[in-house]
């Protein structure tokens, strides 16, 4: 009977420990690109058709974590830690096209990279979609 609460009580620590640990991960530092990113020019920068594109491969590949408008509320990233940044804020609108392009091919936990799975064009698409989800 004493073993049985022995290993009760070991058990009940345990996962303790580990659900203390799985919902107290330390917080990421900010994500900040390169300061080689800042010198990348966007070749479709104002290309409206560009931007339509970009929008057809957002909702194929990201909205599902950052949400159809961009704030970072898709289903997919409920259960992120980090959540999925919201587009739509100054803290991303105000980074170059250079450092955004970045950290879609970079990716970052949880975040992919996506450097091999969306060709350079496509991202850049991406960006200039991501550009017209300001606030």
């Amino acid at each position: 009977m004493k073993t049985k609460r022995i290993i009760m009580s070991i058990t009940l620590l345990s996962v303790m420990y580990f659900l203390t640990m799985a919902f107290t991960s330390p917080p990421q530092e900010k994500w900040i690109a390169p300061p080689s990113a800042d010198k990348v020019v966007n070749p479709l920068k104002n290309d409206a058709g560009a931007a339509a594109s970009g929008k057809k491969l957002y909702k194929m590949m990201c909205a599902v974590c950052h949400g159809s408008k961009g704030k970072g509320d898709g289903i997919g990233g409920a259960g992120l830690t980090p959540k999925p940044t919201n587009l739509t804020i100054e803290a991303v609108q105000s980074q170059t096209d250079g450092a955004i392009f970045w950290k879609i091919a970079k990716g970052r936990t949880p975040m992919a990279s996506y450097e091999a799975s969306i060709p350079e064009t496509k991202r850049w698409q991406l960006i200039n979609y991501i550009r017209t989800l300001k606030k």
